[in-house]
């Protein structure tokens, strides 16, 4: 477990934002990820809320610079369809134990969901010292990630939900965030468009961002 939690840091570590995205036609997936790549922030998460998410997954993985993982594991059989598609990390909403039993067992890198102290203490005990913090303007924000900094120092966290470009560095600022996921880099309407250059210019400022 250690050696995935560290994987999982080192991937935090390349950019202040990783984008969450949701893709509906897989002929946007090589540009998008270009267009991110191009931008700064090669770590992208790709939710599998899609009929067509792993071939997504697949055709971004093929782009050179990009670290493709596999957003929303919701079940072990999505850990194995992730895996056959190319992602090279899990991140989910929350952490069930058949969930986590899967990742470990396969041995994919895995970023599990938490909004509650109890949540973070069971699993860092487990071995996972780097977890999303979801949903997190709905969590508490900001006050929570603080509250839980006191006395769990050796958790950090990764926001996701309700991160924007408003409050991102404010989120950055604080010791136990190591970086932060946003669907506000790529949304819909920009990939719908094809607005290869706008998401560009958006990955470009993100991963400009200052953390703490």
């Amino acid at each position: 477990m250690t050696g995935q939690t560290h994987f999982i840091r080192e991937l935090a570590g390349l950019a202040p934002i990783i984008p969450v995205l949701v893709v509906d036609d897989v002929a946007d997936a090589v540009p998008l990820a270009q267009a991110l790549v191009r931008g700064g922030l090669p770590v992208l998460e790709v939710t599998l809320r899609t009929s067509c998410a792993l071939d997504v997954i697949a055709a971004m993985s093929a782009v050179e610079g990009a670290r493709v993982g596999a957003g929303t594991l919701v079940t072990p059989q999505d850990v194995k369809a992730a895996m056959n598609a190319g992602a090279t990390f899990g991140v989910s909403p929350g952490a069930p134990e058949a969930l986590l039993s899967a990742c470990e067992a396969a041995k994919l890198p895995f970023l599990p969901g938490a909004a509650t102290a109890t949540e973070a203490m069971t699993l860092a005990a487990r071995g996972y010292d780097i977890l999303k913090f979801f949903p997190a303007e709905g969590a508490g924000g900001i006050t929570t990630l603080k509250g839980l900094g006191g006395p769990l120092p050796q958790i950090s966290f990764c926001p996701t939900g309700g991160v924007s470009p408003e409050n991102a560095e404010r989120y950055l600022a604080l010791p136990n965030v190591v970086c932060a996921g946003g669907s506000w880099i790529a949304p819909a309407e920009l990939v719908r468009a094809g607005d290869w250059a706008q998401i560009e210019e958006r990955a470009r400022a993100a991963s400009r961002l200052s953390r703490g």
